[in-house]
């Protein structure tokens, strides 16, 4: 029966980079409904190139990548909208909107080419406001949010847009502790809640050991794959930082500096 299960997304041996260059290479997962996933690794590794490549918005350069068990490039634009929603880190064009009318927005690959709303859409509208908080916050202009409040109002966004499957590229960027764990405990719930699959770039490895379900690391050679206490257990956190100037504690799942 666990086999029959259908994969969100997988990737196999695959590729990513710009033209010639190869960024990483030999990266391979398969993410089931109901997952929180976090893509760790230094910086300049390719994390945000990777979640680029596996939402399509750039090529890859071998390998496969697969969504609902249907390889990428197969999917149709318009289809593909139902099936992943992003959310980047590119400031959205539209901060004039209210934050109503921009968590419509993601509404639009249902609605038809007037843009009419239905009660279906409403609903989703309001479950993205009352699930990230939002409610006192509908009418307020996106220009007027601070850096946690617009981060939530994005991801409402994409809830709306109703897909399995979410990529979101750092989104506790500029956000202190408080709203980095605020943001990550609202998508592990929306993650196994409602059974969506949510895979995001982050710089916070110790919250993400904590709070996701799986981590894929990408450190440049085998780019390991697993429950955070697997990978643990492994090692593979040891390998992530020179050691003699940050050692990780299998214990707490933390880093901690060398005086």
């Amino acid at each position: 029966m666990e086999n029959s299960i259908k994969n969100s997304l997988s990737a196999k041996e695959l590729s990513i980079g710009y033209g010639n260059k190869v960024v990483a290479q030999s990266i391979n997962f398969s993410l089931r409904p109901g997952v929180l996933c976090a893509i760790v690794g230094i910086n300049g590794i390719g994390k945000s190139t990777l979640l680029r490549t596996l939402a399509g918005f750039q090529p890859k350069l071998s390998g496969n990548i697969s969504v609902g068990n249907k390889k990428l490039e197969k999917h149709h634009p318009s289809a593909l909208s139902k099936e992943l929603s992003v959310v980047l880190t590119e400031q959205p064009a539209s901060k004039n909107l209210s934050v109503l009318e921009l968590i419509a927005l993601g509404r639009q690959p249902y609605t038809n080419w007037l843009g009419t709303l239905t009660s279906e859409d409403r609903n989703h509208i309001e479950r993205g406001l009352d699930a990230f908080l939002l409610k006192d916050l509908r009418e307020r202009k996106c220009h007027e949010l601070s850096d946690g409040q617009l981060q939530r109002v994005l991801i409402a966004r994409a809830m709306a847009q109703d897909t399995p499957l979410i990529l979101l590229d750092e989104p506790t960027t500029h956000l202190d502790l408080y709203h980095k764990v605020q943001i990550l405990k609202m998508l592990q719930q929306l993650a196994h809640d409602q059974k969506r699959t949510i895979i995001f770039t982050t710089h916070e490895i110790e919250l993400a050991i904590q709070l996701c379900d799986k981590i894929l690391i990408l450190d440049g050679k085998e780019n390991p794959f697993g429950d955070p206490c697997e990978l643990i257990e492994q090692k593979y956190f040891e390998r992530l930082f020179p050691s003699e100037m940050v050692q990780f504690d299998p214990s707490t799942g933390s880093f901690r500096v060398n005086k």
